[in-house]
């Protein structure tokens, strides 16, 4: 019998977030070797990546952070909210986050090919962890805003779990505190659009159908039609666009109102919410 102890077995779930038994098994097979162990649970963790591909990852983290005219934001998902709190599940954020800062990348597509600092793609770095970790992992958006202000705000809706709502938004002019203000009014009332300019033809089109049939289900009357359906279509346009939202902090003023009292307006926002 491999000589280990029970010590070993929990620093061996730590270093990887394999269950109790796989763990087990792998210091058998490794002879108690922990080392190894490792390299066996990340071989076996790699032959199961494909049988996890159709699996949902509705847990994870966002982070974020802005130095200077750049900010860049990452969400990272897994399958349990047990792994999204794990050391090497949050480690592996911060530092697909970094390279993210670096490498600027427009898409997430052109973001999984680049390569790290450790000489692998970023995917080849997630599917590590994908095996590591035995759950399906995966990088599912990023956003990078530069060349002009940016706002933060990270919003944890659980004390031990890591945030799981993450806001940038990008300001024509520096207003640190506004920008601030403005991300958490955005993590609270998701806007869609920065203005109603933003907002497709074609969603305020289907808005309008959709107003017409139920105020005909109302029973509305036919004089009265047009102007309760527009009367809708612009409740809904003000609905979705930023800056025609009532101020989270002060609903007496509108977003645009704060944001032209402190001398700045929004280009560009992102809000990521995990498994949203």
């Amino acid at each position: 019998m491999a000589a280990y102890t029970a010590q070993d077995v929990k620093n061996l779930r730590e270093a990887t977030a394999a269950g109790m038994l796989d763990c087990k098994k792998a210091l058998d097979e490794a002879e108690g070797d922990y080392n190894k162990a490792i390299d066996i649970i990340r071989v076996k963790g790699l032959k199961g990546v494909t049988k996890r591909e159709g699996r949902l990852t509705s847990n994870g983290a966002v982070v974020a952070k802005v130095e200077g005219n750049l900010g860049v934001m990452l969400e990272l998902n897994c399958e349990t909210d047990f792994v999204a709190k794990g050391e090497r599940f949050v480690a592996l954020a911060d530092e697909l986050l970094a390279h993210l800062q670096n490498a600027q990348s427009d898409s997430l597509e052109a973001f999984l090919t680049t390569i790290m600092s450790n000489g692998k793609s970023v995917q080849a770095t997630v599917d590590e962890a994908n095996a590591t970790l035995g759950e399906k992992i995966e990088v599912r958006r990023i956003a990078v805003l530069k060349d002009s202000p940016v706002g933060i705000y990270l919003h944890r809706t659980s004390p031990d779990l890591p945030p799981q709502v993450g806001v940038l938004v990008q300001l024509t002019n520096d207003a640190a505190e506004v920008g601030k203000d403005i991300a958490q009014h955005i993590a609270a009332f998701a806007p869609q659009f920065v203005n109603r300019e933003d907002v497709p033809a074609n969603l305020i089109e289907n808005e309008r159908r959709i107003a017409e049939e139920t105020a005909r289900e109302e029973g509305k009357p036919e004089a009265s039609l047009i102007k309760i359906i527009e009367g809708r279509v612009t409740g809904f346009v003000k609905e979705v666009s930023l800056i025609e939202q009532s101020f989270a902090k002060d609903a007496k003023k509108t977003v645009k109102q704060i944001l032209d009292e402190a001398g700045t307006a929004v280009k560009a926002f992102n809000r990521f919410r995990v498994g949203q």
